[in-house]
């Protein structure tokens, strides 16, 4: 366990969820890229209950799994948890994979947000890899609506690395949802050039576009 993670398993987090993320997501995670092996919902509420049944349904390990994201020990590739079921889905384990770029202090500087916040410019790149978000262009009108979004929860503090993190997932989520013009898999990106469609998918459009009608 390096000092990024220590730091953040000693957050005010329950012991149930310092369980989960040591016990049932850390030992199968990918060293090197930080994926989870996909989520065992059978396995984990075993691993959690021990001796006594305190854990039964996924909901509840969803519970524990939204406090580890809180703590920016996981990124789920949605947004936020919910009820949604996660089983057989892999998280990313952001801090397990060592970094050359020292992002270390970014998780001991926990702030509010203000209104003059503005993503740390090399992790936003690096986890918008990581969570496969295909356009890193963003507007000052983006970080605009975030920014009033969360001034309007002043009771919220986060570390620079955690809202940096929000950010990227914000980007992802609305994507994903509307907005732009071009559709790569199941995201929307603008269209730009380095951005294109599969050439598979190009080609059948292409052959059936050509082709006469009868």
């Amino acid at each position: 366990m390096n000092q990024a993670e220590l730091d953040a398993l000693i957050s005010p987090i329950s012991n149930e969820s310092r369980v989960l993320y040591m016990l049932g997501l850390r030992p199968g995670a990918d060293k090197t890229t930080g994926v989870s092996a996909p989520l065992n919902y059978r396995n984990l509420l075993a691993l959690l209950n021990s001796k006594a049944t305190t854990f039964a349904l996924g909901r509840q390990i969803n519970q524990l799994l939204k406090e580890l994201a809180d703590a920016g020990l996981i990124i789920c590739q949605q947004e936020s948890i919910s009820d949604r079921s996660l089983n057989g889905e892999s998280l990313l384990l952001p801090l397990l994979v060592p970094s050359s770029q020292g992002y270390q202090q970014l998780h001991l500087q926990w702030q509010a947000m203000t209104a003059d916040w503005m993503p740390d410019e090399a992790l936003f790149s690096e986890l918008a890899t990581l969570v496969g978000l295909l356009d890193k262009n963003y507007q000052q009108q983006d970080v605009g609506e975030f920014v009033a979004y969360w001034l309007s929860r002043p009771e919220i503090n986060l570390t620079l690395f955690q809202w940096t993190q929000k950010f990227v997932l914000h980007l992802k989520n609305r994507r994903q949802a509307y907005g732009q013009k071009q559709q790569v898999g199941h995201q929307v990106v603008t269209s730009t050039a380095g951005i294109t469609a599969d050439d598979n998918a190009r080609k059948l459009v292409e052959k059936y576009h050509a082709k006469p009608k009868r």
